[in-house]
């Protein structure tokens, strides 16, 4: 089985991260496809039918975006909106996301450490991604346990390349141990 990764980041050819981590998946064409959503929307007209066929070919998705103001980049939102409509994506007719596996890969930019009860952010990640925990349920996917990176702001950048290399690799293995999970 294949895995979709939905790439969202509005600068990618800017960015450590979410660039390297890119520049991993793209070593693996049989096992992954890469769909950047800023490259294949420059203009934010989303074609929902065609992001719906693509989804349905695939039982494993990971949506690759840095945190943005504890969110996720405009246009990924702009995207869900859209393309997880009524009785397509949930309703009484909607089950096209039924019992497919879901995931995150994010970047933060602050600390690890900020990310928690008492931290600069007040709330850890699993809290702040809650809002993506809850689509991929109410879409009656089976959500998955989100991969990420800290500390990648420029103004942090607690990574050097190597420790980013790693993590990289760290993100295959991610997206192949999901994948395989409750094939068995």
């Amino acid at each position: 089985m294949k895995t979709l990764v939905i790439l969202a980041h509005p600068n990618i050819n800017e960015s450590k991260a979410n660039k390297r981590w890119k520049e991993e998946l793209l070593k693996y064409p049989q096992e992954i496809e890469v769909h950047e959503l800023y490259k294949e929307y420059p203009d934010w007209n989303i074609d929902v039918k065609r992001e719906q066929e693509l989804l349905i070919k695939y039982e494993h998705i990971i949506f690759q975006f840095p945190l943005y103001w504890f969110n996720c980049p405009p246009l990924l939102k702009k995207w869900l909106d859209e393309v997880f409509e009524y009785n397509w994506a949930y309703g009484s007719n909607g089950d096209k996301l039924k019992n497919k596996k879901i995931g995150l890969a994010v970047t933060t930019g602050g600390k690890r450490e900020y990310y928690k009860h008492g931290g600069k952010n007040k709330f850890s990640l699993d809290e702040i991604l809650i809002p993506f925990e809850e689509t991929i349920n109410y879409a009656q996917g089976i959500y998955l346990s989100y991969f990420s990176v800290y500390g990648v702001s420029p103004h942090i950048n607690e990574l050097n390349d190597n420790e980013l290399g790693k993590n990289a690799k760290e993100y295959i293995e991610y997206i192949r141990r999901t994948r395989e999970e409750g094939d068995k």
